[in-house]
């Protein structure tokens, strides 16, 4: 990881650089602190107290990730990556981390397989999830300050097939609870956590269903799947939330595209994977 000392931070210490202008937190700070040539300028080892001069770069080596997921090699589209960041396409029905009765089919163990190819040792880091039926773009970060930095800079868009004619753009503000006698079954009602989910018609087939783009101002657990089910548009192929499975074999809701800011560079990068629901879901 290389960070180009701005001329306006001329004279300012490796600790206060690290912390107020690459956001390294305290923690990562102590680690670096421990490796060996954990940050360096110009090929010399500093400590954080040093002074640093504008136009210097000061490089910082992570300490090698311990592995505990195990490598497997999985049918899965890398679909974007660099030195801090990688972008899986994870297909419907693939768990991201190792659970239960999952251990080696998951996104974890073919990220782990990926870079253990390309000669290196990686610590799973997802910083976007999916729901293991849910396909779509998976950002990842490649190490501790870029999974730090990325949960603030990155921002996704969905699209998805919802039953019945839905004509309009909007915003459905609902907060969300766990559905009595469920676990993880979520439902629009009172006293649940508020959850804020936005929405255009991109195209209709018939009446039967309409073709959503959707973006999320919050995050809570099956957001989509479950307003849309209680406002009486459930996802196609989505069972678990009153959807039909007459024509779908699972729910058709993709991640189709992530924008992120590049940690290194600053500069905003968006990758996009789109799909098409009756040629891969029915």
């Amino acid at each position: 990881m290389k960070f180009t000392v701005p001329a306006e931070y001329d004279g300012i210490s490796v600790k206060q650089f690290l912390r107020k202008h690459c956001l390294v937190s305290a923690r990562t700070l102590a680690k670096l602190k421990r490796t060996e040539n954990g940050m360096t300028v110009n090929g010399k080892t500093v400590r954080s107290i040093d002074m640093l001069n504008g136009g210097e770069e000061i490089i910082l080596t992570f300490p090698e990730d311990d592995i505990h997921i195990e490598a497997s090699p999985l049918h899965t589209e890398v679909v974007y990556e660099d030195s801090n960041v990688i972008i899986f396409g994870k297909p419907a029905g693939m768990p991201v981390h190792p659970v239960h009765e999952y251990r080696t089919n998951t996104l974890a163990n073919f990220a782990v397989y990926h870079m253990k190819q390309m000669g290196e040792s990686y610590s799973f880091r997802p910083v976007s999830r999916l729901d293991k039926d849910t396909s779509g773009l998976v950002l990842c970060a490649k190490d501790r300050y870029t999974a730090a930095f990325l949960p603030e800079h990155n921002e996704k868009i969905y699209t998805a097939l919802c039953e019945g004619r839905i004509d309009e753009a909007g915003t459905i503000d609902m907060p969300l609870r766990i559905k009595e006698g469920h676990t993880i079954q979520r439902e629009i009602g009172e006293g649940g956590q508020r959850a804020v989910t936005h929405y255009k018609a991109l195209k209709h087939f018939d009446d039967d269903y309409t073709l959503l783009e959707i973006w999320l101002e919050t995050g809570r657990t099956h957001q989509i799947r479950a307003h849309f089910s209680g406002t009486g548009h459930p996802l196609a192929g989505d069972d678990m939330y009153g959807g039909s499975r007459a024509h779908f074999k699972t729910q058709c809701l993709h991640c189709c595209q992530i924008s992120f800011i590049q940690p290194e560079t600053g500069k905003k990068i968006t990758v996009k994977k789109e799909i098409d629901f009756f040629d891969e879901y029915s």
